[in-house]
C-alpha cells in the first residue's frame, strides 16, 4: 500500500541536494494523507463506522438502552457525540496506523524509507502529521453531523471546544504510541488481527458508552486508554472542564508505550 512512498520523499532542492527537512516531512505527509483517504477500508473504519455509531446511539432505541440513567437528564446526542469523536481517534491513530505500519514493515518499506534523506524521524513525523490531518477531517465531518442532529457543545461554556481538542490530542498520543508498539513487534498478520479486535473491545470499554454503564466493572475500566479518553472528552463537552485523572491516564499510556517502542521497535 505504501510502496509508492519513495517518489513522495525524494524531492530535490533546486541545487540538486536533498530538500529541507520540513519540506521532506510535508511531502511525506501529503502522500500519507492521500493513501489514507484512498483506502476504502480505512475510510470505512475511520469515518463511516463512527458516523453510523453516532446515528444509532443518538436516534435509535439502542442508544436509549445503553446511555446510563445517571446521564439520562442530558440530551442523548450530547452524551454520545464526544465518544464518537474519540472513536475516530482510535480508528485513525491506532487501528489504521498499526495495520499500515505493520504491512509496510513486512514489505520492507519502512527499512527502505529510513535510508532516504527523510530518515526514520522524518518518516514517523510525516505519518503523525498525516494522522492529525485525517483526524481534523473526521472531527469536522462528524461534528457537522452531530450539530445537525442537535448537538450543542457550547452549552457547557466557551472552553468546551478547546478542551475537547486538547483531550483528542492526548488520545492521539496514547493510541499512536500503542500503534507503533504493536506494529513494531508483531508480524503483520498478527497486527491486523489484534488491531481490529482491539478496536471492537476498546470502542465498548468506556469510549462510545460512558463507563457508568458497566456497573461494578466501571472502576476497572478507568485505567484503560479508551475509557480515559471517553471520560476526558465527555468532561470537556458536558461540563466544560479538564478531567485531570483521565488525562493523566492517557499521558501514562503514551509515555509507557513510547518507552517500549524505543526499546523494541524493529524496522524490518
Amino acid at each position: 500500500m505504501s510502496s509508492q512512498a519513495g517518489p513522495a520523499v525524494l524531492e530535490l532542492a533546486p541545487a540538486g541536494g536533498a530538500a529541507p527537512a520540513a519540506q521532506r516531512v510535508a511531502a511525506q505527509s501529503r502522500f500519507e494523507v492521500g493513501v489514507l483517504l484512498r483506502n476504502g477500508e480505512q475510510v470505512l473504519v475511520s469515518l463511516v463506522l463512527p458516523a453510523l455509531a453516532l446515528l444509532v446511539l443518538a436516534r435509535t432505541p439502542v442508544g436509549a438502552a445503553v446511555v446510563p440513567a445517571s446521564l439520562g437528564g442530558l440530551p442523548r446526542i450530547d452524551v454520545v457525540t464526544p465518544g464518537v469523536l474519540g472513536l475516530a481517534v482510535l480508528s485513525t491513530a491506532f487501528t489504521g496506523q498499526a495495520i499500515a505500519l505493520g504491512f509496510d514493515r513486512r514489505y520492507g518499506v519502512l527499512r527502505l524509507l529510513a535510508t532516504t534523506p527523510l530518515g526514520r524521524s522524518g518518516l514517523l513525523l510525516g505519518r503523525l502529521v498525516a494522522v492529525l490531518v485525517v483526524e481534523a477531517l473526521q472531527v469536522v465531518v462528524l461534528s457537522a453531523l452531530a450539530l445537525a442532529l442537535g448537538w450543542r457543545p457550547l452549552a457547557a461554556g466557551g472552553a468546551a471546544v478547546p478542551l475537547l481538542l486538547l483531550t483528542l490530542l492526548l488520545g492521539t498520543a496514547a493510541f499512536a504510541a500503542l500503534a507503533l508498539l504493536l506494529a513494531g513487534t508483531l508480524r503483520a498478520e498478527a497486527v491486523l488481527a489484534v488491531a481490529n479486535l482491539a478496536w471492537v473491545l476498546l470502542a465498548g470499554a468506556g469510549l462510545l458508552v460512558p463507563r457508568e454503564a458497566a456497573g461494578a466493572a466501571a472502576p476497572l475500566l478507568a485505567v484503560l486508554p479508551s475509557s480515559a479518553l471517553g471520560d476526558a472528552v465527555r468532561a470537556a463537552t458536558l461540563d466544560g472542564t479538564l478531567a485531570l485523572g483521565p488525562c493523566a491516564v492517557l499521558l501514562a499510556w503514551a509515555a509507557g508505550a513510547a518507552a517500549l517502542v524505543v526499546r523494541t521497535f524493529k524496522w524490518s
